[in-house]
């Protein structure tokens, strides 16, 4: 199993974009835990430092370590619960942006292979073949961007929100995402000090007043 090195970044410490009674938006950056994990020297996380400055805090969604972008948290429990209600029940949209191994010929396409814990290597996920039984099932849409010299820049929507979902989806399609410590080998390692995908967009329905919400963080994969 790979050890995991947490050197969470101090600059910016919080990048908070929006805040109000019910909920509180940040722009996460690469290499933060969104919650505590199980040893004490990960317990400075996006949660923590929020909860520094407003201890109400609520975690309702999470983004891997590795992945930047923005991030909702509910400020009481009757937002913590609506919120939570829309990601389960795909109300609310998740759009990321990744940079991927190699040339991508087709414009768009979605994916719907069903992913499940790989039992012969905890905690990593794979993909299943079609028809293969177990796992949950998940969809993931994409959309090329741009096309680079030994990389293609795409827009990844997930219907889903399965762990590791758009990492093991991609790496399924024959091009991993450039910088994945995890599921990329040497050369996908390698070809980026951090693992290229971010959450550029969250749209959702506010929790008090209904209204429509959209916050968005551009990408940083220029060339």
């Amino acid at each position: 199993m790979q050890i995991f090195d947490y050197q969470p970044p101090a600059v910016p410490w919080l990048d908070i974009r929006y805040k109000d009674r019910d909920l509180i938006i940040i722009n996460k950056p690469s290499g933060l835990l969104s919650n505590p994990g199980r040893a004490a020297h990960t317990s400075d996380c996006a949660l923590t430092r929020l909860q520094a400055l407003y201890p109400e805090t609520i975690l309702v969604h999470r983004l891997d370590c590795a992945t930047s972008g923005i991030m909702v948290f509910a400020r009481n429990k009757k937002a913590e619960s609506h919120l939570k209600t829309q990601f389960q029940d795909r109300q609310s949209k998740k759009i990321y942006i990744a940079e991927v191994m190699g040339y991508m010929p087709q414009e768009q396409g979605m994916i719907t292979l069903a992913i499940a814990p790989d039992s012969e290597h905890p905690p990593y996920q794979k993909a299943l073949l079609v028809g293969e039984p177990g796992g949950k099932s998940a969809i993931t849409h994409y959309r090329v961007l741009e096309r680079r010299e030994n990389s293609t820049l795409v827009e990844l929507t997930p219907e889903t929100g399965r762990t590791h979902q758009l990492r093991v989806h991609m790496l399924a399609l024959g091009h991993p995402i450039l910088g994945d410590e995890f599921y990329g080998d040497a050369e996908v390692i390698a070809a980026k000090p951090r693992l290229c995908l971010h959450a550029q967009s969250l749209s959702f329905s506010h929790p008090y007043s209904s209204k429509a919400m959209s916050f968005s963080s551009k990408h940083p994969f220029n060339e």
